[in-house]
């Protein structure tokens, strides 16, 4: 397999650390690395796989040559310089919630959509952490059952909000006062996300509505979402109803995400046995439990879903996303097809 250049931007910061991490564990075919922050994070060293690699300041010019570019430097970052990147024949898998939208951009997690990939225009987007561990499991479902609803509400770790979300934590557990990303105090307490979009829904809660039924291809899917930060050092977890068009019982949803790509169905709930946030650390599967019947409908069931954010709901999959084109051949994308200048 031939090797790449590839490029992470905002490699200081907690995601891009964990693209590193991952790149190397993975043993993606890296050629060259080069690696990109702001101005204020230029000079910084970190190491990869022995070696001490200098961090330089992202800009426009800085892409040539580069194959594929891993972005996590946020949402200003990535709509500044993704498509400069882009123009320059670089690959884009941006984190941010930049181009999620986007009509030309792909939205991909592997496991549910990877064909979506194919007539890229240089720009893909990661989807947001918690949809992406929650259509790995609902994929399967749909296909074996047919979705008609999704209840979802989620428990997310801090680490959401990168380090500076991790500090806040400690910190306040340690009866510190710092400056907090969170609009209350996070330690011993829930948190809601910054209310400010219509019908009194947060971004994130809208971020995973909208952002589901793309992926999914499912722009009916009735869907309602409740989002909350709990005072877990890392892990998302999401509490789950479906409801479907045929005839489900909890023996059948376990069989089904038991051969589905990505899962590990953790569900002897008499033993203590389900999925936490502490066991997700440090993996890239997505853990499924607490399976059972939801009896409010006629065709319904109850899930308990679990991943590490950083991991699976960010770095992991951005990685994943490079491997497929990889493996596919798309890097460059499909043959003939034009790339527009988003």
């Amino acid at each position: 397999m031939q090797g790449y250049t590839v490029a992470v931007v905002g490699a200081t910061g907690l995601v891009g650390r964990t693209m590193l991490k991952v790149l190397e564990e993975r043993s993606f075919p890296v050629r060259s690395l080069k690696l990109f922050a702001s101005r204020r994070s230029a000079g910084t060293t970190l190491e990869w796989k022995g070696g001490v690699y200098t961090v330089e300041e992202v800009t426009h010019k800085c892409f040539d040559g580069v194959d594929i570019a891993l972005f996590s430097a946020g949402g200003a970052a990535s709509r500044e310089f993704a498509p400069s990147a882009a123009r320059a024949g670089c690959v884009v898998i941006d984190n941010s919630s930049a181009w999620r939208m986007h009509d030309d951009v792909p939205l991909v997690v592997p496991e549910v959509n990877a064909h979506a990939l194919e007539r890229h225009h240089g720009i893909i987007a990661n989807p947001n952490c918690s949809t992406i561990q929650l259509v790995v499991a609902l994929k399967p479902l749909h296909e074996a059952f047919g979705l008609k609803r999704v209840v979802v509400s989620t428990y997310q770790s801090p680490s959401g909000a990168g380090q500076q979300g991790i500090e806040a934590l400690q910190a306040e557990l340690q009866g510190k006062h710092v400056q907090s990303p969170f609009s209350a105090p996070i330690a011993y307490n829930t948190v809601f996300h910054t209310i400010k979009e219509q019908y009194g829904f947060s971004e994130e809660e809208a971020k995973m509505l909208n952002e589901i039924r793309k992926i999914m291809e499912l722009p009916l899917l009735g869907i309602a979402v409740t989002c909350v930060r709990v005072p877990t050092l890392g892990g998302h977890a999401e509490s789950v109803n479906i409801e479907t068009e045929k005839s489900i019982t909890p023996e059948a949803v376990t069989s089904v995400l038991q051969s589905a790509p990505g899962i590990v169905v953790m569900d002897e709930p008499h033993r203590a046995i389900y999925p936490t946030p502490r066991i997700s650390n440090g993996r890239d599967e997505v853990f499924v439990g607490r399976i059972r019947r939801d009896s409010s409908v006629e065709h319904g069931a109850c899930l308990w879903v679990v991943a590490d954010n950083i991991r699976k709901g960010a770095a992991t999959n951005a990685v994943q996303i490079a491997e497929t084109l990889v493996s596919r051949n798309w890097v460059c994308g499909v043959i003939g097809a034009s790339r527009k200048v988003l």
